[in-house]
């Protein structure tokens, strides 16, 4: 039986078809026992998120010369990339990058380093995961620098969770990899949407796409962005006249409807090209008619031909909304995934 999507019985959540797209390739984990003083420092990875969870002990992340303490059960992602610190206390001394400190291998993706001072011990597993599916940079440029669960605020979802990849990692059974890899999936999207329950956003396509009937149409666009979108088409998906679309749209949003799409499509096209995407090819799945209208509209948006963006992994997103976001500007570190040899 084929179920209408477009039935007003059907059952629609826009924001979770987003977090759908938080899907993670090229993980690496590392599991952390020692004692203060210590400190490590983790690099910049382009693409990437670290996330940091205490098992015991205390320690303190900074990222952007900010502080952040960490205790036992709290959860940090750092979603853009960017490099930091880990240490013990204020002041602790650093040994190095993590990656390239001495420690033991226990698979391809998976190792523990122990770093002895005496004082005070320290447990925790650290994660490098990345976004494998282009859309999901559209939401992670919202987050902020770093994204603090408590102890408490996890309602003991991340306990069960790091208990079943420590589970995994130790037994090493067939498909431990893909398993490890989609719990990592669930402990990212679990801070994340944590974050979203009470993150305060003003206009953008975040707020559109949280209203019951522009987020239709936000996520039928996010679903399929090389359709022939029309305003009336859109207005369709959201079940509204054209008229009240357009302005609900352009309220929400902070822009018109199909200017939204554009810069959507040119978000996407700017991702796939930077991994080696042909423009011919990008033309077709984006709606357009030939090659030159592609280019005509990249350049319009970004400022810059496509052809100058193919390839570099170091070329920033095009908004696909007003004003553009920079909190994941600003790495310029080494390209995800990253696994060190042992």
């Amino acid at each position: 039986m084929t179920v209408d999507p477009a039935a007003p019985w059907s059952p629609a959540d826009p924001l979770g078809e987003v977090l759908g797209d938080l899907r993670m390739r090229g993980t690496f984990y590392c599991r952390t026992e020692g004692s203060a003083p210590w400190g490590v420092e983790m690099p910049a990875l382009d693409g990437c998120m670290s996330f940091h969870v205490v098992i015991e002990g205390r320690c303190l992340l900074e990222v952007d010369g900010q502080s952040y303490p960490l205790g036992p059960g709290d959860l940090a992602l750092v979603p853009h990339g960017r490099g930091h610190l880990l240490r013990s206390g204020p002041g602790a001394p650093i040994s190095g990058r993590a990656d390239l400190l001495p420690q033991d291998y226990l698979a391809d993706h998976y190792s523990v380093l122990r770093v002895e001072g005496g004082g005070e011990r320290i447990r925790q597993v650290c994660g490098v995961v990345e976004p494998e599916r282009p859309g999901a940079t559209h939401l992670l440029d919202l987050l902020p620098p770093v994204l603090l669960v408590a102890a408490g605020e996890s309602r003991g979802w991340l306990t069960v969770l790091l208990g079943m990849i420590a589970d995994e990692v130790r037994q090493d059974r067939p498909g431990a990899e893909s398993v490890v890899t989609r719990l990592a999936d669930v402990v990212v999207i679990q801070a994340i949407r944590g974050w979203l329950d009470t993150a305060a956003t003003g206009p953008g396509w975040l707020r559109a796409l949280r209203d019951p009937q522009v987020g239709r149409a936000v996520a039928s666009v996010h679903r399929d962005p090389g359709a022939p979108w029309t305003v009336d088409r859109l207005a369709r998906e959201a079940r509204m006249s054209r008229s009240a679309f357009a302005v609900r749209f352009t309220e929400l949003a902070g822009e018109p409807a199909l200017r939204y799409v554009t810069r959507w499509r040119m978000h996407l096209a700017t991702v796939a090209l930077g991994r080696g995407a042909r423009v011919t090819e990008l033309a077709r799945r984006l709606g357009y008619d030939s090659e030159a209208a592609f280019s005509r509209a990249y350049k319009r948006v970004t400022g810059v031909p496509p052809g100058t963006v193919r390839g570099r992994t170091d070329a920033p997103a095009a908004p696909a909304a007003l004003p553009p976001n920079d909190h994941g500007a600003g790495t310029t570190g080494r390209r995800c995934p990253v696994v060190p040899a042992p």
